[in-house]
């Protein structure tokens, strides 16, 4: 099992000076356990990810800065900043930025289990499909695009 070290990850860097690009969203590790995965991201308005399971993981958004919309169990919600958003596992769920302002959260989810891998294979791809693909195969399942609206 992967300890936690003590420490800070400074603000706007990863954990160890990784980053990703993920369709063009920022996510910055911010600590990496078998028991827990934290990461920020970085939406620009219009940005979005879709509506998706995660089946053996509970996950979590805390809003920095700015508005999500959410899809959350076939229900739209709004979490602004300082709203936590809880997630269990099994629940669809999908994040859009509709607003007009960029907005930083911090996720994290519990356990890890393939998250850290998927991202680690998904930075810098540019095609959806494959992203959906290579997700399926880390327990991260997207639904139909019709769940998006």
């Amino acid at each position: 099992m992967t300890a936690l070290e003590k420490g800070i990850t400074a603000n706007g860097t990863g954990y160890g000076g990784k980053t990703w690009n993920i369709l063009g969203q920022v996510y910055f590790p911010k600590a990496v356990t078998e028991s827990t995965f934290a990461f920020e991201t970085n939406s620009d308005p219009g940005q979005f990810v879709p509506v998706h399971i995660h089946p053996t993981q509970d996950e979590f958004i805390l809003v920095q800065e700015g508005t999500l919309d959410l899809k959350l169990d076939g229900q739209w919600v709004k979490a602004h900043a300082g709203d936590l958003v809880r997630m269990p596992r099994g629940i669809p769920h999908g994040y859009f930025n509709k607003s007009d302002k960029p907005c930083r959260a911090l996720f994290w989810v519990s356990p890890m289990q393939k998250l850290e891998a998927l991202f680690n294979q998904l930075h810098n791809l540019t095609d959806p499909a494959e992203v959906v693909r290579i997700s399926a195969l880390h327990e991260v399942e997207f639904l139909p695009p019709e769940a998006n609206d």
